[in-house]
């Protein structure tokens, strides 16, 4: 079972972050799998499955396993999930992922807002001192909210995701907490 002593709930209004429950599977899969968003994941345009139970289950059991995620939960629906994995707590590292699970939540600034409280929590609380990420080249959207908080893109993998039959490159983004502080503050 989650221990909710090490993942607080962050709020920002009527945006959350919070624990991931077992009744987030039905909501899970009533969200479903939508094309545009898997294939800003890496998908293939029309090779998109729709999610089953199973499949929102070991999701959910996921999230829960790792102390560093939380699902955003937007007027009490869950609406995504940002996480931390591969955490280096001598480094002061992690590496940063997030998605939004509904195409209506886009451009309302959900995911500027739960960046917001994520980092915050990352380099205060958690004492982190640098965050990574990798973007496909054209999510062109998550790379404007990433830099909107401050990341800065830092390389470039050439054709390193094959997504159906066509070659994209990975753009590699970090932020230090230095640089997230003169954002904020």
């Amino acid at each position: 079972m989650t221990d909710t002593q090490t993942r607080p709930t962050l709020t920002d209004g009527n945006l959350c972050l919070r624990v991931p429950r077992a009744d987030d599977v039905h909501a899970r899969v009533a969200a479903g799998n939508h094309a545009e968003i898997q294939h800003m994941y890496g998908a293939k345009k029309g090779s998109v499955e729709p999610i089953t139970h199973d499949k929102a289950e070991k999701w959910v059991e996921y999230h829960q396993a790792n102390p560093n995620s939380w699902f955003i939960d937007v007027d009490g629906r869950l609406s995504g999930v940002i996480f931390l994995h591969g955490v280096n707590k001598i480094d002061k590292r992690a590496i940063l992922a997030m998605g939004l699970l509904h195409p209506k939540d886009f451009g309302k600034g959900y995911g500027t807002r739960a960046l917001h409280l994520l980092l915050a929590e990352a380099f205060n609380a958690l004492g982190l001192h640098r965050l990574s990420l990798r973007v496909l080249s054209y999510n062109d959207r998550a790379i404007a909210t990433y830099k909107k908080v401050g990341f800065v893109l830092e390389g470039c993998e050439r054709e390193s995701a094959l997504v159906g039959d066509k070659w994209y490159d990975d753009l590699l983004m970090g932020l230090l907490e230095t640089e997230y502080k003169g954002v904020v503050g």
